[in-house]
């Protein structure tokens, strides 16, 4: 450390300049390299155990680090990738990263080098060898049991209580949500609470209010008496005539004689005097700037109080009619109300089913959706509970949305002595959608082998002698996963599934295996224009295997 202190006082020159940067870099390089460690728990297992390996980084905070993520330790695979444990000290983070990893087959396996990316540099861990061990059976001890007979398997039960418990839970949080701001009653507000009071009280409340203000302490005149005008004004808005909000003073006394002539409010001259003289100083105050004594202010304000209690008691008694009215109003303004909140619920409620309707569909398409929320029955095929089974013997393994049943196809008297035949099947050949495996073994294979040629010409004529008419035919070789030949025929019908005399387009497939004295067959029939279908059929043929002994 003292030379490398004393080597930086003493740079004199670019060219030890250079120097000590490149041994800075260096030396940053092999810190780095110093980061990463890897280790396993275990270097020997039994076939199926898991070890875990163990990837430890230190690096900077501000430092992206990327792990190997897959199938990349091959020859061991990978059965759980845990995830990053993080542990901060000071400037740095300390991540460790997991792999259970597990081998099968016996032997001696080496872990291969692994490559982590830590900001813009590559590094690797070291390989490590493992050795996995047989397991030892004594063979000695198992128990010998009869085969058991073939039982009956219960369906697995389905996931569609947790679809059901979670569009119940949806459903629950939106009708929560409109009734928390919709339905609910919510607490008044203190305007919402005045606002209900008759106009009487709302005006001796807002001569409270006033007496509350800080305006006369401030000699604010103006403010004062548009507010106390504006109280008188508003009280006889509501009461006595509804435009004195609006009308000028000179308008308002001149109305309130008027009434007065005509005997529909009592009240007296001086009454009206007094409202007039304060109105009018009102104006003053507010448009001449007049400034009249804090005292006077304080007496008009009493004035307009005992001048409210004097309109109140001038005012005749409402009439039941009228009394029947207003209880009508506030009925309707009610059902308005409610109304209202029906309307809008089910705008809401009609908005979310469309959005969530768009939305699935953008992501699964608008055909999907639809047929997910209508039903179709290809589409519950291709999505239901596949079942992987072997039918007949030469076994055929096949794949199927529904399990195969055991049928009794007919069989000509002069033929059954030669020949034994095994069939299973979903639906019937002429059935929207249909599946058949055959097997038939000859008890003697005919010279020159079998005839599928024949074969196949036999099944059209069984499609025919059903119904079937139109058959378009089509003929390519096919070969199943696991390399079994055979002759694949497809097409066109058109059948009277319903025996009704109107005729429906079908497709079918049909392939055909033959082997010495063994002929397999397996035939399905589904709907024409149904992308459920066609890809039901697909996974069918990709599913198919004849072991090759058995071909």
């Amino acid at each position: 450390m003292m030379n490398y202190e004393l080597l930086m006082m003493n740079i004199k020159s670019k060219q030890s300049k250079t120097l000590v940067f490149s041994l800075f870099f260096f030396l940053f390089s092999f810190f780095l390299n110093a980061q990463v460690k890897s280790s396993i728990d275990s270097t020997s297992i039994k076939i199926g155990e898991q070890i875990t390996f163990k990837v430890e980084v230190e690096t900077d905070t501000t430092n992206l680090v990327v792990f190997p993520e897959g199938q990349l330790f091959s020859p061991l695979e990978v059965i759980e990738s845990y995830p990053i444990d993080t542990l901060k000290k000071t400037d740095k983070y300390s991540l460790v990263k997991k792999y259970g990893l597990t081998q099968f087959d016996s032997g001696k396996y080496t872990i291969p080098k692994q490559k982590i990316i830590i900001a813009d540099k590559t590094f690797f861990t070291d390989s490590l060898q493992v050795e996995v061990f047989n397991v030892a059976v004594d063979t000695t001890k198992q128990g010998l049991y009869d085969i058991k007979p073939i039982i009956e398997v219960e369906k697995s039960s389905s996931d569609w209580w947790k679809t059901a418990l979670i569009v119940l839970l949806i459903i629950a949080v939106i009708a929560a949500l409109l009734y928390w701001f919709i339905w609910r009653k919510k607490p008044l507000t203190e305007a919402e609470q005045i606002a209900l009071l008759p106009p009487y009280d709302r005006a001796k409340l807002a001569l409270k209010k006033l007496d509350e203000s800080h305006y006369l302490e401030h000699e604010n005149l103006k403010d004062y008496y548009s507010d106390l005008t504006f109280i008188i004004r508003k009280y006889l808005d509501e009461k006595v005539y509804d435009r004195a909000l609006e009308s000028t003073t000179d308008e308002l006394i001149d109305r309130l004689k008027i009434l007065k002539q005509g005997n529909q409010v009592d009240l007296s001259n001086d009454d009206i005097k007094n409202l007039e003289s304060i109105l009018k100083r009102a104006d003053l105050v507010k448009f001449a700037k007049s400034a009249p004594d804090v005292e006077l202010a304080k007496l008009d304000r009493n004035t307009i109080d005992v001048e409210i209690d004097h309109v109140k008691e001038a005012l005749p008694e409402p009439t039941e009619e009228e009394k029947l009215l207003d209880q009508q109003y506030r009925e309707e303004q009610e059902r308005k109300k409610k109304r209202r909140k029906i309307w809008l619920t089910a705008g809401i409620a009609l908005f979310l089913l469309a959005a969530t309707y768009v939305g699935f569909s953008l992501k699964y398409g608008f055909g999907y959706v639809k047929d997910t929320i209508l039903g179709h029955d290809s589409k519950e095929l291709l999505e239901g509970d596949w079942v992987n089974s072997e039918y007949g013997f030469p076994a055929v393994t096949i794949s199927t949305p529904k399990v195969l049943k055991r049928v009794e196809l007919p069989v000509p008297d002069e033929l059954k002595a030669n020949m034994q035949m095994t069939s299973f099947m979903y639906g019937t050949l002429l059935d929207e959608f249909s599946v058949l495996v055959n097997t038939t073994v000859l008890n003697q294979a005919p010279e020159g082998g079998i005839d599928v040629e024949q074969s196949i010409e036999g099944s059209f004529k069984a499609l025919e002698a059903q119904g079937a008419k139109d058959i378009v035919t089509l003929k390519e070789k096919f070969t199943t996963p696991n390399g079994a030949e055979g002759i694949k025929t497809h097409g066109t019908l058109k059948a009277d599934r319903l025996k009704t005399g109107n005729y429906e387009d079908l497709k079918y497939v049909m392939l055909f295996f033959a082997s010495e004295n063994v002929v397999q067959q397996i035939a399905i029939t589904y709907p024409v224009d149904d992308v459920y279908a066609d890809q039901t059929v697909e996974r069918i043929l990709n599913s198919i295997e004849l072991k090759k002994g058995q071909e």
